[in-house]
């Protein structure tokens, strides 16, 4: 009779670490890169063929995006609203990085591997997010 009452939270809690995990997981790999960036932007300048400045910027600003999600993902029950800015965010990185090939900078073959493929990742984390967030709804 105890066990009636707890029943029903455990399906809504399985959700609910799953996102929180998964904005853990953005988190880290977010600002771990925007660290690298900042701190080897000159090295990952040659490497990449992306310029010292906007790794620097782009490097800063990353670190506290990340530092930011990883503030959403230790919240008990992250809001829908915040966890969406971080979906729509993700999906806005993923088209900028895309068009960067093409519009803003002139990557070297590690770059060129590089930029879609952190895309790529960052597109995965939206989209996984995005379900968990959908599935957490209902």
């Amino acid at each position: 009779m105890s066990a009636t009452p707890f029943s029903p939270a455990a399906p809504a809690a399985a959700p609910r670490a799953a996102l929180r995990r998964l904005l853990a997981l953005d988190a880290v790999v977010t600002a771990g890169n925007g660290l690298a960036y900042a701190l080897f932007a000159g090295p990952l300048q040659r490497l990449l063929g992306v310029g010292r400045t906007p790794l620097l910027v782009l490097g800063v600003l990353l670190a506290a995006y990340g530092a930011g999600v990883g503030w959403l993902a230790s919240r008990p029950l992250p809001a829908d609203a915040l966890v969406m800015a971080v979906v729509e965010v993700n999906c806005a990185w993923v088209v900028l990085s895309t068009l960067s090939l093409a519009l803003w900078f002139e990557p070297t073959t590690a770059g060129l591997v590089w930029i879609p493929a952190q895309a790529l990742v960052v597109a995965a984390f939206a989209l996984l997010q995005w379900r968990e967030r959908g599935s957490r709804a209902q």
